[in-house]
């Protein structure tokens, strides 16, 4: 089993940046890809970036290409999610999430993964 807790998030001014972490325990990160997610008031949890395994490559929803970097720390079992310049419509739920490897695809799909965190609430003020 792996427990995924995130933090970091608040509220922030559009323009502004956050840091969200996602800190893992009883198991070692290191053999899963890692993603984020969000969930919108009323709308469905969406995929927002993912990290494969080995670390070098990610992939972005096209809305945060450019100003999301998610990045990984598998020494402390932590994955970070840097959001600059922040927009009104960032504003959702963020979502932690760890799945085993499925070949040479990034796991973009809810159900690709296997373990998911509580949540960190992110708002941003227009």
């Amino acid at each position: 089993q792996v427990q995924l807790v995130e933090s970091g998030g608040g509220l922030v001014q559009a323009g502004g940046s956050l840091r969200l972490s996602c800190a893992a325990s009883g198991r070692t990160i290191s053999s899963y890809d890692m993603g984020w997610f969000r969930q919108a008031p009323g709308k469905e949890r969406e995929f927002v970036a993912t990290i494969r395994w080995s670390g070098g490559t990610t992939y972005y929803t096209d809305s945060v290409k450019g100003r999301f970097t998610i990045s990984r720390e598998n020494a402390k079992n932590t994955v970070y999610l840097q959001m600059n310049s922040l927009k009104f419509e960032d504003t959702a739920v963020y979502f932690c999430a760890a799945g085993r490897p499925r070949g040479n695809w990034y796991l973009t799909r809810n159900y690709e993964y296997d373990y998911w965190g509580q949540g960190t609430q992110v708002t941003v003020s227009s």
